[in-house]
């Protein structure tokens, strides 16, 4: 007689907790807008999150460390005249983060160390192309400065942030509106969703389709498509009778997919977020209260759900931490934000181990914050592979973080110049502040000195 054996897996007994009360960040309106981004995006440095805001829209940035009650007052980063739905901090600067928005424009903004100190209202570059609500936005993850935008103009723009210019436009592609692009380990492709219901796979600088794939899913709602391993396609979208289904396909071979699993019957959109460390690929639906979680392998069935992560309240948004930012002594494996209406919680995703010391086997060498090419260079054909780092002792920043440089004389349309830049950033504001203080107190003591000299 046969017993079925277990699946032998590290990451069998990976689970999920949400961080104590004091640890959320509390107070905070997350944005009503019905839109299908994460709504949030955190780095070792900051969580940020769209927020609701009368008369335009707004989003806020809170260095990590300040949790508990937000007050109604903390400043926000509120530049665009429309809502906004899309938020992404670069990966190659933790001080700087694109914003897209309903009213067609893509923002730069950079957030000084220590965050916010006064509303910010003028970014460093306006990024100025679509003609209609941007909605996704994707850096590159290993040239600097290169910025994916996707509108609901069905238009695809790369740009080259530093110099302010649309340098790649990709219009002619899809005819309907794109519910999600991303780019590939190294950055030398692009994925892409749409409602025409066609999965294409494109080359980035040419602006061409290498690869396509009709129908993934039979249903006519949203379908999600990521990277993952190897260079195959996770994607997540409907049946015809809407039923919720994730697929793993393989590009050599677009015909079958090699793995096509129903979930359940929900409606929300479920956002895929792949670890190419582990192979574990989360998926969090818009308007669930659970994480479920698979690993994906080369051996049949290639997607294996591993656990889901339950709770009581539903979730509008969700953030995910880079491999840096996690505790690495307490086998920390992913870190998630989650949006509820008026609060954000992390929620911990760990493997169970008894030793305190450093796990090799969970954490290989991850990518790191270094670019590895320059914006010009990836645009005229240069691929760079991802440089990566060991997490052995816990993320130590060793270079200074790639400063953000913008070529004033190449700046056609950016609004706010290098100069008005540092007259915004609250650091500079809160120091001028200081020495007119200083200034003053110092008057006021030589006042006093000649009074009583006078006296003698």
């Amino acid at each position: 007689m046969s017993r079925k054996v277990v699946r032998s897996s590290k990451f069998r007994h990976v689970f999920g907790q949400a961080v104590k009360a004091d640890q959320c960040y509390d107070d905070i309106r997350i944005s009503q807008m019905t839109w299908d981004s994460n709504f949030c995006s955190v780095n070792p440095k900051f969580v940020a999150m769209i927020v609701d805001a009368s008369g335009g829209g707004a989003f806020i940035v809170l260095p990590l460390s300040k949790t508990g009650r937000v007050d109604m007052s903390y400043p926000t980063v509120c530049g665009h005249t429309g809502p906004v739905l899309d938020i992404e901090f670069c990966p190659h600067n933790d001080n700087i983060i694109a914003s897209g928005s309903e009213d067609c424009s893509v923002m730069i903004w950079e957030i000084p160390e220590g965050g916010l100190t006064t509303q910010l209202t003028e970014p460093v570059v306006k990024l100025e192309g679509h003609s209609k609500r941007v909605g996704i936005l994707s850096w590159h993850p290993t040239a600097h400065n290169v910025l994916l935008s996707a509108g609901c103009d069905n238009v695809v723009i790369l740009w080259n942030v530093a110099r302010g210019e649309a340098v790649v436009r990709i219009d002619s592609v899809h005819t309907d509106l794109i519910y999600s692009a991303c780019w590939n380990p190294d950055g030398s492709q692009i994925l892409t969703s749409c409602k025409d219901k066609t999965m294409r796979v494109l080359d980035p600088r040419k602006g061409t389709v290498l690869i396509e794939k009709e129908k993934p899913h039979e249903g006519s709602r949203p379908i999600r498509a990521v990277f993952v391993s190897d260079g195959k396609i996770l994607s997540t979208g409907f049946s015809r009778m809407s039923e919720r289904q994730v697929a793993l396909w393989d590009p050599n071979n677009f015909g079958e997919p090699l793995t096509l699993q129903e979930l359940d019957t929900s409606s929300g959109v479920l956002l895929p977020f792949f670890d190419p460390d582990t192979g574990i690929v989360y998926l969090c639906g818009k308007g669930d209260s659970s994480i479920r979680y698979f690993e994906v392998t080369d051996e049949a069935p290639y997607v294996h759900y591993l656990s889901m992560y339950s709770s009581k309240e539903s979730q509008k948004g969700m953030g995910y931490m880079p491999k840096r930012g996690l505790e690495v002594n307490k086998c920390e494996i992913s870190r998630f934000y989650k949006l509820h209406e008026r609060k954000c919680e992390p929620v911990v995703m760990t493997v169970p181990r008894k030793s305190d010391l450093f796990q090799e086997d969970l954490y290989p060498d991850t990518i790191g914050p270094e670019p590895s090419v320059e914006a010009d260079d990836w645009f005229q054909g240069k691929d760079g592979k991802p440089i990566r780092i060991s997490l052995k002792d816990g993320f130590v920043a060793t270079t200074k973080a790639k400063e953000f440089k913008v070529h004033k004389s190449l700046l056609k349309t950016t609004t706010a110049s290098a100069g008005n830049q540092q007259d915004n950033s609250g650091e500079a504001q809160s120091l001028r502040k200081e020495v007119k203080d200083l200034k003053a107190a110092v008057e006021e003591l030589t006042k006093r000195v000649k009074e009583l000299e006078s006296k003698d």
